[in-house]
This record gives C-alpha cells, sequence and structure tokens, in this order.
C-alpha cells in the first residue's frame, strides 16, 4: 500500500476532530498533515496500548530510529516513509519529531503532574510541538505565527485532558494538576474510582475556562495576514471549543461519560469555520 494512503486510512478511522481539519486543504499539505497525524497516533498507541513500560520504551526507541531513518537512511513503516516524502518539503525538523516521543516518554515516568507549570512541559511536548510542526506545514509568513501554533497546541492538549479525565483515571493517570486538585478540595481516589461530586464539577468548570482563554490568549497572537493559512488550526480549535462548551453544558461530567461532538457536527463546524476564513 502507498504510505500516503495508509497514512489516510488510520486518520480516517480514527474518527478523530483532526481529521476534519484537513479536508479543506490542498492534496500536498493534506498529505503532510496527515503523515504526521500518523506519526503522532502511532507512537501515542505505543504508550496507551503496551501495558509492560520496558516493551513500551523499546518500541519507542524503534521509533527513534525509523525517525533517524527518515532523515538519514531508507525507513521501514508507512508512516516513516510517507514523513520522508513530505519532511524536506515542508521543513518537519527531526529534533521536533524527536520531542514528541520524549512527551510520550513522559507518560512512561509520571502519572501526576504537581502542577500547571509542570503539566505545561507535558502539554508543550505531545501537543505545542505538533502545533509547530503543523504551522510549518500550512504555512507562515510572520514568525510570531509559531507562537500562535505552540499555544494552540497547549489549549488542543488541554481539551484533551479535560474530556479524557475518566477514560485517564481508568488508567491510573491524573493529568489535572495535584495543587488544583487539592484547592478544589477534591480527593484523588474519588477521581480514580469515578466519584463525582460537586467540588470535582467546580474543579472541572475552572479547567474549561482555563481552555478557553488558551484559546483567546493564542487567537491574540496569530498575525491577520497568516490567518487565511492557519484556517485548518482555526477549524480544528473551532471543533474544540464547541466541545468544550458541551462538556461545560453537561455539567463538567466528564468522570462518568466522554462527551463528543457528532461527525455530521464536526463536518458542519469544519465548513462553515473554513468558508469564513
Amino acid at each position: 500500500m502507498d504510505p500516503h494512503q495508509y497514512c489516510q486510512q488510520q486518520a480516517a478511522a480514527s474518527g478523530s476532530s483532526f481529521y476534519y481539519s484537513f479536508l479543506f486543504l490542498p492534496q500536498d499539505r493534506r498529505r503532510a498533515i496527515t503523515a504526521l497525524y500518523a506519526f503522532c497516533r502511532e507512537v501515542d498507541d505505543v504508550v496507551d496500548e503496551c501495558s509492560d513500560a520496558a516493551v513500551a520504551r523499546m518500541k519507542l526507541a524503534w521509533w527513534r530510529n525509523e525517525l533517524a531513518a527518515v532523515y538519514h537512511g531508507t525507513p521501514q513503516h508507512p508512516v516513516a516513509r510517507a514523513l520522508g516524502d513530505v519532511a524536506p518539503r515542508f521543513h518537519l525538523a527531526e529534533a521536533r519529531l524527536n520531542e514528541i516521543i520524549q512527551g510520550m516518554e513522559m507518560d512512561l515516568d509520571n502519572s501526576r503532574y504537581p502542577t500547571f507549570d509542570a503539566l505545561k512541559l507535558y502539554c508543550h511536548r505531545v501537543a505545542g510541538v505538533v502545533g509547530l510542526l503543523s504551522a510549518e506545514i500550512f504555512g507562515y509568513q510572520d514568525r510570531r505565527t509559531l507562537e500562535y501554533a505552540a499555544d494552540l497546541g497547549l489549549a488542543f492538549q488541554l481539551t484533551n485532558i479535560i474530556r479524557d479525565v475518566g477514560e485517564d483515571a481508568r488508567r491510573g493517570r491524573i493529568y489535572l494538576p495535584l495543587d488544583e486538585i487539592q484547592r478544589f478540595e477534591v480527593s484523588v481516589e474519588d477521581i480514580l474510582q469515578g466519584r463525582e461530586t460537586g467540588n470535582f464539577h467546580q474543579l472541572m468548570a475552572f479547567q474549561v475556562e482555563r481552555a478557553l482563554a488558551v484559546y483567546r490568549g493564542a487567537f491574540a497572537k496569530l498575525p491577520e495576514p497568516d490567518r487565511r493559512a492557519q484556517r485548518a488550526g482555526i477549524i480544528m480549535a473551532a471543533i474544540y471549543q464547541a466541545l468544550l462548551g458541551e462538556i461545560r453544558r453537561d455539567g463538567c461530567r466528564v468522570l462518568t461519560h466522554r462527551v463528543s461532538l457528532t461527525p455530521v457536527r464536526k463536518l458542519w463546524i469544519a465548513w462553515r469555520t473554513w468558508i469564513r476564513g
């Protein structure tokens, strides 16, 4: 199978909101962002699907070797081959792709984060760096757009954390900063056991408001001349902000069920955002 077809199938099968933001891109940029997305999925699945941390580390080490082959040899995996096809044209730096793997390795070492500042390093590696690479693919004229892209990646990851609190807790993971959990008088054990309280809902409402503030701050940094080129990221932000709105309307009951948007609604948001420019 053609490497780009493989990446396309992986992206479509995932049902991710990111898939809808790619649909309106020109073919060359769509192929590049889909290859990047497929790479992120591959290394993320290593951590999510391996119960043995030692095995996960070996698989991530294999992916490091594949990345080296992308830039200095002949990669084997179809995703790595697709990356090798697009990386030179879109200036996808090997160091940044390796930083994404570093972020995944953090999941093997940490299941808690004491403060928001500590969490931000993790978010930067697994999402902010993806935002920077995406900005290269979408194109920009003003380097301030990279600041916007990194902050938008942070906002995306905060949204993922909010949406997935229950799912992560069932894996023994809590990405909410521990000092904030304590401030809202929420028990870590209650989160791990899926016991929702009024204090927990207040904690999550605080997380939602902060994520929305990060989106606003990111867009304040986006230079107007680059707005059109960066529309794919803007589409993704529109979908994720709608998701946060649904979570808030549902009372932030993210421990007991996972809030999501229908594919039709995602497509509608994507189309509406694209035509608005």
